[in-house]
């Protein structure tokens, strides 16, 4: 971790001047949920037990789900400035962010796809950023979500920073697993915020195997002594969150006292009130930050996302804060030996923030296949092969459905390449996003056996799917192509629906997984 430390010091020094504490902080936001949810009672039924204290549902990604495709989701809304929580396809809005002006991109994760391999470029490809952006991925812990906001900040005093903390950490299905959820967090950080967010307070002691995953395991395991655990967090947020007050920042003068919202470290639903009992916040206070409750341990995202529950207006307005963005907050993460506490004075408007008490209940079987525990995961055939370099090459296409108009005839071609598929002249094509939503023209679902051998793992994760031929664009700019519809009954969707493209994990191959566009029916994507 000191090394992904050095690298976002380093990035965030190239600037000049040290951060204005008061100047500084989170200019717009949004939440990435997955549409799955699972009762503890399902839990508890299924193992006589639930290893879960104040968890009352958990998120669950989808067997096409990531940390990565979360991350491209929720980054996707906090850019499109996407208030109402859908994304893409319509009009700009005032808080639209241009992804121009995004210098830096901090990532964190304790799960990425891949133990080793590409995280935060494939995010900046994916979303269109420029290609001499700094970027960082901070991983290791859950305080990663914490260094990851801690660093973004550092740089927001000259830099417009993009920090996106996505998780779905797994545990053992009779022991561990029972807490772990999903979701993700994005802020665009800057010297322009509705936010603002002090200087962080940081605490550092070797506390080992509190949480941990051995190497080559993909499974979080703790040492379940629960006294040593809760004090060892309790010691750390106390001492990171009491330095706070005497940074200058948005508790100086009123103190810890005047907060009246904490969003810290939550590996469950009840042990925030133990790890704050030493700070003056009150049931309440911690209440409004945590969200663990309702999406389980979402890792390093639990905590960020947490502290946009607690600033964003709509729940701001509902509880009696004022109005007008004076709430004071606090977000603590601990992640076994690094304790970081911020200080935050504001409201926000954040996309997705319903999403905490929205999902689909499903039954803990189906939780068990989406997570790939009770599939083999065996494919017989080869199926179609497409190399590395022809897939990265279509990137643009697959990611933003980028097409092209024919200089000669007008005509529009997807992909991009050969020759025009009006006039049938090789051209050299003038290339434009298409919109993210369309309608169903056609669709069929891909049953039981019926699955292509590079997609057989998925259905045997997810069951049936739907493809389906979707028009996007009208007129001139109308373009039509096939895609995977996701986080939906298949049977359910019928043509003249509408559809959202977000991106997803299409299959593995090489060892590699391969993302791109598949199709969320609309009623789902809202």
């Amino acid at each position: 971790m000191s090394a992904d430390r050095d690298v976002a010091n380093d990035l965030a020094a190239d600037g000049g001047s040290a951060p204005d504490v008061d100047a500084v902080g989170i200019e717009t936001a949004a939440i990435r949920l997955p549409e799955y949810r699972l009762s503890s009672e399902a839990i508890a039924e299924a193992w006589g037990t639930s290893h879960a204290p104040g968890v009352e549902r958990k998120a669950v990604a989808g067997a096409d789900e990531d940390a990565l495709t979360m991350a491209v989701a929720a980054a996707d809304r906090v850019l499109a400035g996407d208030a109402d929580g859908t994304t893409g396809g319509g009009a700009a809005s005032s808080d639209t962010v241009d992804p121009d002006r995004v210098d830096l991109v901090v990532t964190a994760t304790t799960t990425p796809p891949m133990e080793e391999g590409e995280f935060t470029p494939r995010l900046v490809r994916a979303l269109g950023l420029p290609t001499d952006v700094a970027t960082a991925t901070l991983g290791g812990s859950t305080a990663a979500g914490g260094e990851a906001l801690a660093r973004g900040l550092e740089a927001a005093a000259s830099r417009t920073a993009l920090v996106v903390v996505a998780d779905c950490p797994a545990g053992d299905p009779a022991e561990t697993d029972h807490p772990m959820g999903a979701g993700a967090a994005a802020f665009v950080l800057s010297s322009d915020p509705a936010v603002s967010v002090g200087e962080p307070a940081w605490h550092v002691e070797e506390y080992p195997g509190i949480r941990h995953r051995e190497r080559g395991a993909e499974t979080v395991d703790t040492l379940d002594i629960t006294t040593y655990q809760r004090t060892a967090i309790r010691e750390s947020i106390t001492a990171a969150t009491e330095a706070l007050a005497d940074d200058g920042g948005p508790l100086a003068g009123p103190g810890l006292e005047a907060v009246d919202a904490a969003a810290v470290h939550q590996p469950n639903g009840s042990l925030p009130y133990r790890a704050t009992g030493d700070l003056p916040f009150d049931p309440e206070a911690v209440q409004a930050g945590t969200v663990a409750d309702r999406i389980g341990d979402a890792g390093a995202a639990t905590v960020p996302i947490g502290l946009l529950a607690a600033v964003a207006d709509a729940n701001g307005e509902a509880d009696g804060a004022d109005p007008d963005g004076d709430r004071r907050s606090v977000a603590a993460v601990f992640g076994g030996g690094t304790a970081v506490s911020m200080a935050c004075r504001g409201t926000v408007s954040v996309a997705g923030v319903e999403e905490l008490d929205a999902g689909e209940s499903i039954t803990y079987d189906e939780y068990l296949r989406k997570r790939g525990t009770i599939v083999d995961g065996e494919v017989a055939g080869g199926g179609a092969h497409v190399s590395l370099p022809n897939w990265q090459g279509s990137l643009d296409q697959r990611y933003r459905l980028v097409a092209g108009r024919c200089p000669e005839c007008g005509g529009v071609t997807f992909p991009p390449t050969g020759a025009c598929r009006e006039c049938h002249e090789r051209v050299t094509f003038e290339e434009f996003e298409a919109p993210r939503t369309g309608t169903v023209r056609a669709v069929t679902v891909i049953g039981q056996g019926g699955a292509p051998p590079e997609f057989a793992g998925h259905q045997q994760r997810d069951g049936a799917y739907g493809v389906a031929i979707v028009d996007l664009g009208e007129g001139d700019d109308e373009i039509t192509l096939p895609g995977q519809l996701t986080d939906a009954d298949p049977t359910a969707v019928e043509v003249g629906d509408a559809v959202t493209a977000t991106v997803r994990r299409i299959y593995e191959q090489e060892g590699v997984p391969r993302y791109g566009v598949k199709f969320v029916p609309e009623a789902d994507a809202e």
